[in-house]
């Protein structure tokens, strides 16, 4: 519907010099008003605001903030005159914001101003980053922003602040499909020292405990089929899923998750502590130098491979814990105990080197993937100001699922060097020799066994990621305006 209005170009008629400019804004928005009042009874509700506004891809929340904003009598509804009140005071707001920006006073904003302005509330971005952004707003192709496209393009959204406009596109949903955790790329220095932070990664944390337990069942048969090849197990998924069900009951399905849930809060602790230390060492003496995207992924890989190596362990027990039998180990203690009196300390990384290497595939892939899809998605909607909470979701889950992909035969591996010595008297072979070994029986197709179950556990995992991790920063008083 947004698409039809031609309602927009008011905005140029005010700084004209023309008769009345207050009188003819005046016309506009009674004009403006009166297309949004459906149902033309002098009033507009939130309802009619999401569909006149429809398509403008306006931040989350925005339109209640609007509402809230401009209804002085507490009623629920926007009557003419307070609609035109809330525009009018808006405007001023954003005209103070345009100008703090403006640095040179020469009423138009580069890419430069946006990126200082950024810079002086402690969210560093690239230049280029900065042009990205202003190419949003920048409607005339003059690479600059005037007063009216800055305007035109905030109008509906009641911001206050530039923080805002840079958290549109920070990688900083927390999605967990089960295997290697999003941990947010940046926070502003504002946000680290309010404990915004730990609030996010604990929200973070509780939603991947609640996808992982959700999608456990799923979990365990990957595993199952991992280590048990078509030689060992020639069943398909569905009899393999009844081979566990028979085995152990319903509550078998669930074996290992404890483990799975008690590692998230040391990872993401450990992964976000050492991200920013490692930027930190590569920006030198520079500490407001931005990284480049190749340094975020060197930084973001190192990061991953320090957290994966302080709780490799954990990686061990859970996969111990999701292949045991009925009454093989009492719980995570005893499975510890054993492994620690057959096999000695060496058997808590088991697999750690295919598992290092599979961070770089994991992370290069993930990383290239979103970005590809975030500049798509920037390319075909330049007008519109927030992404949208589907599509950043979207991009977040294609983009973890095809690094899923890309490292999927190294973890296959790792699984089953950790399993080795899980089963009695199973040769123990190499990483290349068991790479050999899966090749020649099972062929190249033997190296994505189980990523059926693992590939059908992205879309519920993500959902119930996604739910529990927006509720739970309501609870925690997380923010949630302005940025995924």
């Amino acid at each position: 519907m947004g698409a039809k209005w031609t309602w927009f170009p008011w905005a140029h008629c005010q700084d004209r010099k023309s008769p009345g400019p207050d009188q003819e804004r005046e016309k506009r928005w009674a004009e403006l008003f009166d297309q949004l009042d459906l149902n033309k009874d002098g009033h507009i509700d939130i309802l009619e605001l999401r569909t006149g506004l429809a398509g403008r891809g306006l931040i989350r929340g925005s339109l209640e903030r609007m509402v809230a904003a401009g209804d002085t009598n507490k009623d629920g509804v926007l009557d003419f005159e307070e609609f035109t009140e809330y525009l009018r005071t808006h405007e001023k707001e954003l005209k103070l914001m345009f100008r703090s920006l403006d640095r040179n006073n020469d009423g138009q904003i580069d890419a430069a101003e946006i990126q200082h302005s950024l810079h002086n509330i402690g969210v560093d971005i690239s230049l280029e980053d900065a042009t990205r952004i202003l190419q949003r707003m920048d409607k005339d192709g003059t690479m600059t922003i005037d007063w009216n496209e800055w305007r035109d393009y905030f109008l509906f959204n009641p911001l206050t602040n530039m923080e805002d406009i840079a958290r549109y596109w920070k990688h900083s949903m927390m999605l967990d499909i089960g295997e290697q955790l999003t941990v947010p790329d940046e926070f502003s220095e504002e946000e680290k020292k309010s404990g915004y932070v730990w609030r996010q990664l604990l929200a973070g944390a509780m939603a991947g405990s609640v996808s992982r337990t959700g999608t456990a069942p799923l979990d365990r048969l990957k595993v199952f089929r991992q280590v048990h090849g078509a030689i060992d197990f020639k069943g398909n998924v569905l009899s393999s899923f009844q081979y566990m069900l028979k085995e152990g009951g319903p509550w078998s399905l669930w074996r290992g998750n404890g483990i799975n849930v008690l590692k998230i809060a040391p990872e993401i602790a450990i992964k976000f502590t050492a991200y920013e230390q490692i930027k930190n060492v590569m920006r030198s003496r520079n500490e407001t130098r931005n990284l480049r995207i190749h340094e975020r992924f060197v930084a973001g890989s190192l990061a991953g491979a320090t957290a994966q190596t302080a709780i490799y362990p954990m990686e061990v027990l859970k996969t111990r814990l999701t292949l045991r039998k009925t009454g093989q180990y009492s719980g995570i203690a005893d499975c510890a105990k054993q492994i620690l009196q057959r096999e000695g300390v060496t058997a808590f990384y088991k697999g750690y080197v295919p598992n290092l290497l599979s961070i770089v595939p994991y992370a290069g892939v993930d990383l290239a993937v979103y970005e590809t899809l975030k500049f798509a998605w920037l390319n075909r909607n330049r007008g519109l100001t927030d992404p949208g909470v589907m599509v950043l979701v979207g991009c977040g889950a294609v983009s973890s699922t095809c690094g899923q992909l890309a490292s999927y035969p190294l973890a296959l591996i790792r699984t089953r060097m950790q399993a080795q010595a899980s089963v009695k008297g199973a040769p123990k072979p190499s990483m290349l020799a068991l790479l050999h070994n899966i090749v020649t029986q099972d062929g190249v197709a033997g190296l994505y066994r189980g990523i059926s179950p693992n590939l059908l556990k992205v879309v519920p995992a993500v959902s119930m990621s996604y739910v529990v991790y927006e509720y739970t920063r309501i609870v925690l008083g997380v923010d949630i305006e302005g940025g995924l």
